[in-house]
């Protein structure tokens, strides 16, 4: 729980550090549910090898560009079973209409104890249904590389401070 605090506190701040007093620019929070399915045929990730259920929450900026484009980069948290990684999606996002967008992009992951590598580059392909002008529901779908690189399903809510 230490180390959760000590990350999450960091999520914060950075992300705060980002926001400006400008208009076009909104800071803000998402947490919920990572799906992550496993590419790979060897080795053992508790009783179901294929899928593993855990947790995520962050922070993200976004920067209006024009009326419907945006950049919006993101920084998470992300507690798998026994495994604790950082993601960092960084994302052009689209305002289909007024309330869905679509976000896509690359993201880098940090793995603090799980491969070799500890730096992996994945893509995401993201919806948010905005339910006001504070809230949103999201889902991405994260899509991994390398053999051994899982891909993972998020679905969560994110709150405009």
């Amino acid at each position: 729980m230490k180390k959760f605090s000590q990350v999450f506190l960091i999520l914060i701040t950075i992300c705060g550090s980002f926001n400006s007093q400008a208009q076009t620019t909104d800071l803000g929070v998402k947490a919920g549910l990572n799906l992550t399915f496993f590419k790979v045929n060897e080795g053992i990730f508790g009783e179901d090898p294929n899928v593993e259920t855990g947790y995520y929450i962050g922070c993200f900026v976004d920067f209006k560009m024009t009326n419907n484009l945006h950049f919006q980069p993101e920084l998470l948290y992300i507690s798998l079973g026994d495994f604790d990684f950082l993601n960092a999606p960084i994302y052009i996002k689209y305002n289909i209409s007024h309330n869905f967008n679509i976000l896509l992009g690359p993201s880098l992951n940090y793995f603090f104890d799980f491969f070799n590598v500890k730096l992996k580059i994945r893509a995401d392909l993201a919806f948010a249904y905005n339910l006001s002008s504070s809230l949103d529901l999201h889902m991405k779908y994260t899509l991994g590389f390398e053999v051994i690189s899982p891909n993972g399903i998020f679905l969560g809510m994110g709150y405009k401070l």
